[in-house]
Protein backbone atom coordinates (compact mmCIF):
# COMPACT_ATOMS: atom_id res chain seq x y z
CA UNK A 1 0.00 0.00 0.00
CA UNK A 2 1.34 3.08 -1.06
CA UNK A 3 0.99 6.27 1.30
CA UNK A 4 0.07 9.65 0.91
CA UNK A 5 1.87 12.40 3.17
CA UNK A 6 0.98 15.87 2.85
CA UNK A 7 3.73 18.32 2.63
CA UNK A 8 2.91 21.54 5.06
CA UNK A 9 4.84 24.42 4.28
CA UNK A 10 5.17 26.54 7.68
CA UNK A 11 5.37 29.92 6.45
CA UNK A 12 7.04 32.19 8.71
CA UNK A 13 5.79 35.82 9.58
CA UNK A 14 8.34 38.66 8.60
CA UNK A 15 7.25 41.66 10.87
CA UNK A 16 9.83 43.60 9.20
CA UNK A 17 8.31 43.25 5.81
CA UNK A 18 4.75 43.35 7.34
CA UNK A 19 5.35 46.78 8.73
CA UNK A 20 8.23 47.90 5.88
CA UNK A 21 10.84 48.87 9.24
CA UNK A 22 13.41 51.34 7.55
CA UNK A 23 16.02 49.84 9.84
CA UNK A 24 17.18 46.82 11.69
CA UNK A 25 16.25 46.31 15.34
CA UNK A 26 18.26 45.77 18.55
CA UNK A 27 16.60 44.30 21.77
CA UNK A 28 17.84 46.00 24.48
CA UNK A 29 17.21 43.23 27.10
CA UNK A 30 18.55 39.69 27.65
CA UNK A 31 15.46 38.60 28.63
CA UNK A 32 14.45 35.20 27.40
CA UNK A 33 10.61 36.40 27.93
CA UNK A 34 10.84 39.32 25.75
CA UNK A 35 12.85 37.32 23.26
CA UNK A 36 10.53 34.95 22.87
CA UNK A 37 7.59 37.22 22.28
CA UNK A 38 9.10 39.34 19.99
CA UNK A 39 10.07 35.65 18.27
CA UNK A 40 6.47 35.13 18.42
CA UNK A 41 5.18 37.92 16.43
CA UNK A 42 8.00 37.62 13.46
CA UNK A 43 10.14 40.17 14.59
CA UNK A 44 13.82 39.67 13.54
CA UNK A 45 16.57 41.24 16.15
CA UNK A 46 20.04 41.23 17.99
CA UNK A 47 20.45 40.97 21.44
CA UNK A 48 22.22 43.41 23.13
CA UNK A 49 21.74 43.68 27.27
CA UNK A 50 22.00 47.26 28.52
CA UNK A 51 25.23 47.56 31.38
CA UNK A 52 22.87 50.20 33.32
CA UNK A 53 22.53 50.25 36.86
CA UNK A 54 19.01 49.88 37.50
CA UNK A 55 18.39 50.90 41.42
CA UNK A 56 19.74 54.29 41.30
CA UNK A 57 15.96 55.30 40.12
CA UNK A 58 13.98 57.16 42.64
CA UNK A 59 10.76 57.43 40.97
CA UNK A 60 8.23 55.66 42.79
CA UNK A 61 5.11 56.53 40.45
CA UNK A 62 4.93 53.02 38.77
CA UNK A 63 4.33 54.23 35.02
CA UNK A 64 7.31 56.32 34.90
CA UNK A 65 9.66 54.23 36.70
CA UNK A 66 9.18 51.77 33.97
CA UNK A 67 9.55 54.14 31.41
CA UNK A 68 12.08 55.60 32.37
CA UNK A 69 14.35 52.57 33.26
CA UNK A 70 13.27 51.23 30.15
CA UNK A 71 14.45 54.39 28.32
CA UNK A 72 17.58 54.33 30.04
CA UNK A 73 17.97 50.91 28.48
CA UNK A 74 17.37 51.93 25.14
CA UNK A 75 19.51 54.61 25.24
CA UNK A 76 22.44 53.07 26.53
CA UNK A 77 22.52 50.55 23.48
CA UNK A 78 21.42 53.61 20.93
CA UNK A 79 25.16 54.96 21.59
CA UNK A 80 26.32 51.12 20.75
CA UNK A 81 24.64 50.82 17.69
CA UNK A 82 23.82 53.89 16.19
CA UNK A 83 21.24 53.98 13.10
CA UNK A 84 19.48 50.87 14.33
CA UNK A 85 15.97 51.05 16.21
CA UNK A 86 16.81 49.95 19.98
CA UNK A 87 13.85 48.20 22.08
CA UNK A 88 14.49 48.81 25.79
CA UNK A 89 12.02 47.45 28.40
CA UNK A 90 11.43 47.63 31.70
CA UNK A 91 8.09 45.36 34.21
CA UNK A 92 7.60 45.59 37.82
CA UNK A 93 4.69 45.05 40.13
CA UNK A 94 3.12 47.27 42.48
CA UNK A 95 0.86 46.75 45.54
CA UNK A 96 -0.26 49.18 48.21
CA UNK A 97 1.42 52.13 46.88
CA UNK A 98 5.31 49.69 46.81
CA UNK A 99 7.22 48.50 43.83
CA UNK A 100 7.77 44.90 43.87
CA UNK A 101 10.64 44.09 41.61
CA UNK A 102 12.77 41.14 41.36
CA UNK A 103 13.41 39.81 44.77
CA UNK A 104 17.14 40.30 46.41
CA UNK A 105 16.99 36.36 48.12
CA UNK A 106 13.96 33.73 49.06
CA UNK A 107 12.94 35.49 51.81
CA UNK A 108 12.36 38.68 49.44
CA UNK A 109 10.47 36.70 46.98
CA UNK A 110 8.40 34.60 50.28
CA UNK A 111 7.48 37.92 51.55
CA UNK A 112 6.23 39.54 47.66
CA UNK A 113 4.07 36.36 47.36
CA UNK A 114 2.75 36.52 50.65
CA UNK A 115 1.58 40.42 50.22
CA UNK A 116 0.27 39.31 46.56
CA UNK A 117 -2.24 36.46 48.40
CA UNK A 118 -5.47 37.18 47.70
CA UNK A 119 -4.88 40.66 46.51
CA UNK A 120 -5.22 42.59 43.41
CA UNK A 121 -2.12 43.87 42.08
CA UNK A 122 -0.83 45.95 38.61
CA UNK A 123 1.66 44.86 36.42
CA UNK A 124 3.84 47.82 34.25
CA UNK A 125 5.53 47.08 31.64
CA UNK A 126 7.31 50.44 30.07
CA UNK A 127 8.64 50.07 26.26
CA UNK A 128 11.19 52.80 24.87
CA UNK A 129 11.85 52.87 21.07
CA UNK A 130 15.09 54.68 19.70
CA UNK A 131 16.48 55.84 16.86
CA UNK A 132 19.59 58.09 16.70
CA UNK A 133 17.81 61.30 18.25
CA UNK A 134 14.44 60.23 17.81
CA UNK A 135 12.63 58.43 20.74
CA UNK A 136 9.29 57.48 22.41
CA UNK A 137 7.87 55.55 25.07
CA UNK A 138 5.08 54.29 26.37
CA UNK A 139 3.49 52.15 29.16
CA UNK A 140 0.70 49.54 30.03
CA UNK A 141 -0.76 48.43 32.97
CA UNK A 142 -2.81 44.85 33.80
CA UNK A 143 -4.48 44.20 36.68
CA UNK A 144 -4.20 40.66 37.99
CA UNK A 145 -5.89 39.14 41.09
CA UNK A 146 -4.28 36.58 43.00
CA UNK A 147 -6.15 33.50 45.01
CA UNK A 148 -4.95 33.07 48.75
CA UNK A 149 -1.62 31.30 48.38
CA UNK A 150 -0.77 28.30 51.02
CA UNK A 151 2.78 28.35 52.79
CA UNK A 152 4.13 24.85 51.13
CA UNK A 153 2.45 26.53 47.90
CA UNK A 154 4.80 29.33 48.30
CA UNK A 155 8.00 27.41 49.31
CA UNK A 156 7.78 24.80 46.42
CA UNK A 157 7.52 27.65 43.74
CA UNK A 158 10.74 29.40 45.45
CA UNK A 159 12.39 26.10 45.19
CA UNK A 160 12.38 25.71 41.61
CA UNK A 161 14.53 29.18 41.24
CA UNK A 162 11.55 30.90 39.05
CA UNK A 163 10.93 34.06 41.02
CA UNK A 164 14.03 35.07 41.77
CA UNK A 165 14.61 36.84 38.14
CA UNK A 166 10.74 38.02 37.92
CA UNK A 167 9.33 41.22 39.41
CA UNK A 168 6.95 40.44 42.19
CA UNK A 169 8.44 36.83 42.39
CA UNK A 170 6.05 35.32 39.97
CA UNK A 171 6.12 34.38 35.95
CA UNK A 172 2.31 33.87 34.68
CA UNK A 173 3.78 31.71 32.03
CA UNK A 174 5.57 29.74 34.66
CA UNK A 175 3.97 25.93 34.94
CA UNK A 176 3.34 26.28 39.22
CA UNK A 177 3.29 29.72 38.70
CA UNK A 178 0.31 30.31 36.27
CA UNK A 179 -2.07 28.89 39.00
CA UNK A 180 -1.72 31.52 41.56
CA UNK A 181 -3.69 33.76 39.03
CA UNK A 182 -7.58 34.07 39.74
CA UNK A 183 -8.37 36.14 37.21
CA UNK A 184 -6.63 39.20 34.89
CA UNK A 185 -7.94 42.78 33.11
CA UNK A 186 -6.13 43.96 30.32
CA UNK A 187 -3.15 42.28 28.51
CA UNK A 188 -1.42 38.93 29.15
CA UNK A 189 1.60 39.44 27.32
CA UNK A 190 2.21 42.63 29.82
CA UNK A 191 2.53 40.45 32.84
CA UNK A 192 4.40 38.01 31.02
CA UNK A 193 7.08 40.65 30.09
CA UNK A 194 5.96 42.86 26.21
CA UNK A 195 2.46 43.74 25.78
CA UNK A 196 2.99 43.22 22.10
CA UNK A 197 -0.04 44.43 20.77
CA UNK A 198 0.53 48.16 21.92
CA UNK A 199 4.07 47.20 20.95
CA UNK A 200 2.75 46.72 17.16
CA UNK A 201 0.91 50.48 17.11
CA UNK A 202 3.41 52.11 17.99
CA UNK A 203 6.41 50.64 16.47
CA UNK A 204 4.55 51.23 13.20
CA UNK A 205 3.90 54.88 13.91
CA UNK A 206 7.54 55.59 14.93
CA UNK A 207 8.93 53.96 12.07
CA UNK A 208 6.65 56.03 9.76
CA UNK A 209 7.92 59.01 10.96
CA UNK A 210 11.54 57.75 10.77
Amino acid sequence: MQRNETNIIVIMLDLAKILDLKYEVTLASGSPRRKILLEQIGLKFNIIPADIDEDDISELDPAKFVMELANRKAQHVAKIQPGRIIIGSDTTVYLDEILLNKPANENEAFAMLTKLSGKTHQVYTGVSLVYNSESVKFHVKTDVTFRELGEREKYAYIATGSPMDKAGSYGIQDDYGSVFVENIVGCYYNIVGFPLSRFYQEIKVFNDKL
